[in-house]
């Protein structure tokens, strides 16, 4: 039975570019995969029609020889039935590495190879900063377990004066193949696990791992205006690659401890100051800390309620990496006396029968509301 045009098994036309050529087939390939037709020996029959049809087409040596001698350019060549040569598990095993890569991990060529330099652990370390110090900066020392490199093997993991060798079973690549059915089906290397090497004579400081457990000291830098809650990353201070690996990265999150005087919102500090009922009546001042460590003075207008803020301007928390500066708010609440003696009660009953409406405006206001509501009873 005389052989279907592949362009035609493709449904492709004579110039069809390498991307019509595997969007074609990968069309087709999923429909008529045994798989997803079992029993259907039309499909099946079908589905190795079009692997033979792109098989040929995808190599550009290959087409220009069909292009210009048709089927015959491969007469003699392979004996396998339909046109299959004898090297078809190692073609099918490219076709479906080019077109399925994405679905089974990627492709070979994107794949970690082997020598088992496997990259190290990432850490965390956890530090508490005073808001004082976030205001300033500083440079902070720290001390992190972690896992270096063996100095005895250099961390190779292999005893000093040998050498890993390569694993013959996958030759150095890490992984192996088998064949089944039509596919080739890649798995880890069973013998080296992975690593493509094979360690006869280990280590005797790290046990063949390259890597041995020490306390680090590193000097951080704390930079100014820094918030609650920042992660910094320290790229390379991490745990020290398996046998030769790339290390880790070390990351540094941050929290202020809460302080006794203020509270933070952003590069705004807020701070809350009780005043006597005297001084929000007639008037005064007082001096506050600010959080660089000075102080200032505020002063205080007769008639000032409770909630009332001062606003200094650029006495907050520096932003970070700018020159720009925070403000500072002072909320004032005023106390009401306790513990009278009775001379103080008798002066604020004296002060209470004096008093009319515009002392108390506010309450004054508020009362008169009331009688509104409840229809001016």
């Amino acid at each position: 039975m005389a052989k279907v045009d592949y362009y035609e098994v493709l449904g492709v036309a004579r110039d069809a570019d390498d991307k019509t050529l595997k969007a074609a087939f990968r069309k087709l390939a999923m429909q008529f995969h045994p798989d997803r037709n079992p029993g259907d020996h039309g499909a099946e029959a079908k589905f190795k029609e079009i692997n033979e049809a792109y098989e040929k087409l995808r190599d550009p040596q290959k087409r220009a020889a069909y292009d210009r001698f048709g089927h015959a350019a491969f007469d003699g060549g392979g004996g396998g039935p339909q046109g299959f040569s004898g090297d078809f598990g190692s073609s099918m095993s490219d076709i479906f590495d080019d077109i399925f890569g994405e679905f089974m991990g990627g492709r070979r060529g994107q794949r970690q190879g082997g020598g088992g330099r496997e990259r190290g652990a990432d850490l965390r370390y956890n530090m508490e900063i005073t808001l004082e110090e976030a205001y300033s900066g500083k440079t902070a020392e720290i001390r992190v377990p972690t896992k270096i490199a063996c100095e005895a093997c250099a961390g190779t993991g292999a005893k000093p004066g040998s050498h890993p060798k390569i694993c013959t079973t996958c030759d150095g690549h890490g992984r192996v193949r088998a064949a089944q059915g039509f596919f080739s089906i890649e798995r880890t290397c069973p013998t080296c696990g992975g690593r493509g090497e094979i360690i006869s004579d280990p280590c005797e400081t790290c046990g063949g791992s390259g890597r041995q457990t020490q306390e680090r000291t590193l000097q951080v830098n704390i930079p100014a205006g820094i918030e609650d809650g920042t992660r910094i990353r320290l790229s390379g201070e991490g745990e020290a690659g398996l046998r030769g690996g790339p290390a880790g990265d070390l990351y540094l999150f941050l929290s202020v401890k809460p302080h006794q005087l203020f509270q933070r919102e952003g590069a705004d500090i807020f701070c809350r100051v009780p005043i006597s009922i005297t001084t929000a009546a007639l008037g005064g001042q007082f001096d506050v800390p600010t959080v660089e460590g000075g102080k200032t003075r505020v002063k205080v207008p007769d008639g000032t309620q409770t909630g009332k803020q001062f606003r200094l301007k650029g006495k907050g928390m520096p932003v970070l990496r700018s020159a720009q500066m925070g403000d500072m708010y002072i909320q004032v609440v005023v106390e009401t006396p306790s513990n009278l003696s009775r001379r103080q009660r008798e002066l604020l009953e004296e002060f209470e029968q004096a008093s009319s409406e515009e002392n108390n405006p506010e309450s004054a206001g508020f009362f008169a509301r009331i009688r509104d509501f409840f229809g001016g009873a």
